[in-house]
């Protein structure tokens, strides 16, 4: 059964310098629960961080109340809350020359005595760490040795050792390629289904968000929190709220957002997958009509218009632009 392990009320967050004072959010209101990914999405500036930061514990809450496993935020010790919370920050501090095995132990920092020694237990959950994330291999490397997708699977292992049933990540695919996105969301999902922890992660990847994600949480300035399934605010059309809508639209059929364009008439015979790379070719091309019809095909791919037959996109586009002879 899911658990409420993050409660906002009624929460207002900002920021005092002396005697000025900057309120940042108002009102939020949310549940974060056990088992389940969790995606922030908003534009930048919205606020995003300052949640995060009140998280954490490093921000102090205006009005309202946020709880963390059922306690006020307010009466954690760091070491207590670290034990609860685990967390992975988009521009964490890189020590090159640590092994990824010395990093991964820094998890269990606050478990450790005075003499600052592993025990057992703990040399235990940071190899059972390295293990869950996959990261053996590397064990032994130098952190400024490693790929950028390496090293963010050895932050999340660190997190991982830290053995809290909450992990909190700032954009975790941040500056990685489209396979090591996929691969930090995939892991991020197993560790949320497998170990029931509840993981919260604050990212712009629209489209990982809506693969990989139990639960979407949408933030707007001035706004509460618009959450939900996925697929519920793709359906009733509340994904919208993250991008200017006189720009942009989201296909629900091609679950992806996509610049708005001019309407456009083809007549175009062929299979439906083929007819829509077909058409979006030729808008971004600028071109919205043609003056007869159109047929693709596939096995070979060929595209036939008045009585030419084309190989490619391109070609078809090019002989358009300059007039078939």
């Amino acid at each position: 059964m899911r658990r409420e392990v993050i409660v906002g009320a009624n929460l207002s967050l900002g920021y005092q310098t002396g005697k000025s004072r900057k309120e940042v959010l108002q009102g939020i209101n949310f549940k974060l629960f056990s088992g389940q990914l969790t995606c922030l999405l908003g534009p930048n500036g919205v606020g995003k961080s300052t949640l995060i930061k009140a998280i954490m514990g490093r921000l102090p809450v205006w009005e309202g109340s946020l709880t963390v496993q059922g306690k006020s935020i307010n009466h954690f010790t760091q070491k207590e809350l670290a034990k609860n919370l685990a967390v992975v920050l988009t521009e964490p501090f890189i020590p090159g020359n640590m092994t990824v095995t010395q990093l991964v132990s820094l998890g269990r920092t606050p478990y450790l005595k005075w003499s600052g020694y592993l025990s057992d237990l703990d040399k235990k959950a940071v190899y059972k760490a390295i293990e869950d994330t996959k990261i053996a291999y590397i064990q032994h490397e130098r952190l400024s040795d490693l790929s950028d997708g390496q090293r963010q699977k050895a932050f999340i292992a660190r997190a991982l050792a830290q053995d809290a049933p909450i992990m909190v990540l700032d954009e975790p695919t941040a500056h990685l390629d489209l396979v090591n996105r996929y691969e930090i969301m995939q892991l991020l999902r197993e560790i949320s289904l497998q170990k029931g922890k509840s993981v919260l992660v604050i990212t712009h990847d629209l489209d990982i968000a809506l693969e990989s994600s139990d639960q979407i949480w949408l933030m707007n300035c001035g706004e509460d929190l618009v959450k939900g399934l996925p697929e519920d605010l793709v359906i009733s059309g509340k994904i919208n709220q993250l991008f200017p809508q006189e720009k942009f639209e989201f296909n629900t059929q091609r679950g992806r957002v996509e610049i708005k364009s001019q309407p456009a008439t083809f007549n175009v015979e062929g299979s439906q997958e083929l007819i829509f790379w077909l058409q979006k070719a030729l808008k971004k091309a600028g071109i919205y009509e043609l003056d007869g019809q159109v047929r693709v095909q596939n096995n070979p791919f060929s595209i036939f218009f008045m009585e030419k037959e084309f190989d490619s996109l391109e070609s078809f586009i090019d002989s358009l632009r300059v007039g078939i002879k």
